[in-house]
């Protein structure tokens, strides 16, 4: 089996699920993430199965199962009236249909499922990168705090701010959407009396901006709410900026009583504005590559964020099997891109337009994927 040395900027979803895939195959390893530590802060995220199956190949998926909860179906409903215009089952006939359930979890009981897949010792915390260099030696990180490291292959697993794609490609200027997201979760006894409220349920508004998504949490103890609406004054991309919960009820005030009770038993939120880029025409230089929201950022429409990442993931791990000189590493990279891009593209074109699955549709293209097994092409 073929080893080189390999650096992952970033130790967030993604960058854990390169470094176990990466290290599946021999190579050496080391993950540098900019925190302290892994804590318990981000987004509540819902694992499709297509992602599910992916996560199971990392060895993460008995853990997943464990702290996650499994919605029962995936259910769309017209705002004002209530009336079901589609229904999907999971659980059950998920795993069936495409050999893994729904998972909706914690960002946090992802990482930790993750991290005990792969040595702590290989995770360098605190270390955040100031700059690349990339020659015929390799490629060089310099980080703040004066340390420098090289490598044969570097992935830029480091989200949405990428400071290793900007170090490829240049500054990139998001357009704001006008769009903006409230998040909360909230103890499921308070909202039991919402009809399925174990399900995975899409409330469309009036307009594309418009919705309320709900699924449930920690075996379904919790249920997280997640709303949209159009704001143009408020242009705060952070993930922990505090929303007023009297604002938030504002805003759905004439939608159905059921998605109105969802809303009244939030005590707090958070409010962020989404940001939309365009697909990266490509990702990788030399043998630094990019992953994930560094790549795709997508809108969180179609649900497909963290799970585009964890299948970039498995698929560049399959790339780099083998592997052993910077020059097949370089070739393996653009196998990778050619693998991915295709997809990536259309889920983030599709999360743009929010109107997948709003009416009965066909959910194979996106849930029947199997990272583990698509074609690798030069």
């Amino acid at each position: 089996m073929g080893s080189l040395k390999i650096g992952i900027v970033g130790g967030g979803v993604g960058g854990l699920s390169v470094a176990i895939a990466l290290r599946q195959n021999g190579h050496d390893v080391t993950v540098f993430e900019q925190a302290k530590g892994f804590s318990r802060v981000g987004a509540d995220i819902n694992l499709t199965p297509n992602v599910v199956r992916a996560i199971d190949g990392l060895g993460a998926g008995v853990a997943i199962r464990r702290t996650g909860a499994r919605p029962t179906f995936r259910i769309s409903r017209d705002w004002d009236t209530g009336q079901e215009t589609s229904r999907l089952g999971m659980g059950d006939t998920a795993e069936r249909e495409y050999g893994a359930p729904q998972i909706t979890i914690h960002r946090a009981d992802i990482l930790a499922a993750l991290a005990e897949q792969f040595p702590i010792e290989n995770i360098q915390f605190g270390k955040r990168i100031q700059s690349l260099r990339q020659d015929d030696e390799g490629v060089t990180l310099a980080f703040e705090d004066g340390g420098k490291a090289s490598f044969d292959v570097v992935v830029g697993a480091d989200g949405i701010h990428s400071r290793v794609r900007t170090a490829l490609f240049g500054e990139e200027h998001p357009r704001f959407t006008g769009v903006v997201s409230f998040r909360s979760v909230v103890p499921t006894e308070r909202v039991k009396h919402v009809p399925e409220i174990e399900a995975f349920t899409k409330w469309w508004g009036p307009n594309p901006q418009s919705q309320i998504v709900t699924f449930p949490l920690n075996q379904g103890q919790e249920t997280f709410i997640f709303a949209t609406t159009g704001q143009e004054n408020w242009t705060n991309e952070s993930w922990t900026s505090e929303g007023d919960v009297h604002e938030l009820r504002g805003f759905y005030k004439d939608f159905h009583p059921d998605a109105r009770a969802l809303l009244d038993a939030c005590d707090t939120t958070l409010k962020s504005a989404l940001y939309e880029r365009e697909p990266l025409p490509q990702w990788s230089q030399g043998t630094v590559t990019l992953l994930g929201d560094a790549s795709h950022p997508m809108l969180p429409f179609m649900a497909q964020g963290a799970g585009m990442a964890i299948e970039d993931a498995v698929v560049l791990g399959r790339a780099l099997a083998g592997v052993s000189s910077r020059a097949d590493a370089e070739q393996a990279l653009v196998c990778y891109e050619n693998a991915r891009k295709p997809r990536t593209a259309q889920i983030q074109i599709g999360s743009r337009g929010n109107q997948w699955m709003k009416g009965q549709g066909n959910a194979d293209w996106v849930y029947g994927y199997d990272a583990w097994n698509t074609p690798l092409t030069s």
